[in-house]
C-alpha cells in the first residue's frame, strides 16, 4: 500500500486537470460536495442578524477598530489583564 508521502507526490505532479478532478473528489468523499448545505440558522441568530442589520442601516451601530476587539478577545479569553 502507497504511503501518504508518495500518493501527495503523485497527486502533485499530475495535470492540471486532473489535480482539479482528483480534489473535487476528494472533496466530494468528505461530504464537501454541492449537496452540502449549510447549517441552519436560529431565529435567535436570525432575530439577531436583522437587529444588527438594521442598526447599521439606520446609523446607529457602534463600531470598534480591530484593534478594541482583539484586547477584548484577548481578555475575555484571559490572555492579557
Amino acid at each position: 500500500m502507497a504511503t501518504y508521502a508518495e500518493i501527495l507526490n503523485a497527486a502533485l505532479n499530475l495535470p492540471l486537470q486532473e489535480r482539479e478532478e482528483l480534489a473535487e473528489t476528494l472533496w466530494q468523499s468528505v461530504g464537501g460536495g454541492a449537496a452540502t448545505q449549510p447549517p441552519t440558522l436560529s431565529t435567535a441568530w436570525k432575530n439577531e442578524l436583522a437587529r444588527r442589520s438594521a442598526e447599521i442601516d439606520a446609523g446607529t451601530a457602534k463600531y470598534v477598530t480591530y484593534e478594541q476587539m482583539r484586547d477584548r478577545a484577548r481578555r475575555a479569553a484571559g490572555y492579557d489583564g
